[in-house]
């Protein structure tokens, strides 16, 4: 497990350009806020204006300097996925990070605009169109990554994935587990595929911990009481992601997490994944089922 990597280390990044997902608040917003401080030009990606807006004020507040930009992004419907990456590309002829951080947690059951499970589809189907669509942005650009975040839950997935799970078949715990899971299983198969195909882009994984952000805030009294009392603040759950995200030490395909007990919280390092997200044979069959669900075929 590789350690010791600081985010006051990292040097300037001017002239990069980053798309952070649900960047108006919790890990997103951290992230956003030190990448920005780091002279990267950061997109906010987010549903809603007024929050990214806010979100713009108190990074320009930090980092006067800052560049960033809202466009709109609801990752529960793949028309707003589609628009938004034809906005993006219109605007920028590359992409250096693409941080897949926004989603939901254990809410009451919803579907997404498409039909789909919402933590299922957005959490998972959402980001794995969004790369899709962006990948050719950043494939020729050297030290180019794509993060996904995971969780320390995706430990309780199963290697099971049908398409019924994406429209609804679990409980709203295992499905945030099983859609936490796609995230890394998914983080993997892209860096093989990358590595296959002789692209610069790297793909790598993170997951924050326990860090008490509003992602939390359908979860039950008694959790939302825990959650601050064993985990940390979103500043120090947004290290792993920053890191997986900027230290130029990591190979393609690395998972980053917090050192501490059960990665709960601490300082971020390399950390392992169960066996299933490691799992080749797993990972193509949810790669086939995604891009079917999805209508997209990676480059």
């Amino acid at each position: 497990m590789k350690t010791g990597w600081n985010l006051k280390q990292s040097i300037d990044h001017s002239g990069r350009v980053a798309i952070v997902t649900g960047a108006n608040a919790g890990i997103g917003y951290e992230t956003a806020l030190q990448l920005a401080g780091k002279g990267i030009e950061v997109i906010m990606a987010a549903r809603s204006a007024p929050r990214a807006t806010d979100a713009i004020s108190r990074i320009k507040a930090i980092f006067p300097d800052a560049k960033l930009k809202y466009l709109h992004l609801d990752l529960g419907s793949m028309q707003s996925v589609r628009k938004f990456a034809t906005e993006f590309s219109d605007q920028y002829d590359r992409l250096d990070l693409l941080i897949n951080n926004a989603g939901v947690m254990i809410p009451a059951f919803d579907r997404t605009e498409d039909g789909f499970e919402s933590q299922m589809g957005i959490n998972y189907l959402g980001h794995f169109l969004l790369t899709g669509l962006l990948i050719p942005k950043m494939r020729d650009l050297s030290g180019s990554r794509v993060v996904s975040l995971s969780s320390i839950a995706h430990r309780f997935g199963s290697n099971l994935f049908e398409e019924k799970h994406f429209k609804g078949s679990l409980n709203k715990s295992r499905s945030y587990s099983q859609s936490k899971l796609a995230c890394l299983i998914f983080g993997y198969e892209l860096q093989r595929r990358l590595e296959a195909t002789g692209f610069q882009t790297r793909s790598m994984a993170a997951h924050p911990g326990i860090s008490s952000t509003n992602l939390g805030r359908d979860m039950s009294p008694v959790m939302r009481f825990a959650f601050p009392k064993i985990g940390q603040t979103s500043d120090q759950g947004a290290l792993p992601v920053l890191m997986a995200a900027l230290d130029p030490q990591l190979q393609g395909g690395e998972y980053c997490g917090p050192d501490g007990f059960y990665g709960w919280r601490g300082q971020p390092e390399v950390t392992t994944s169960s066996n299933i997200s490691k799992n080749k044979e797993v990972a193509a069959s949810l790669w086939e089922i995604s891009e079917r669900l999805t209508g997209v075929s990676f480059p």
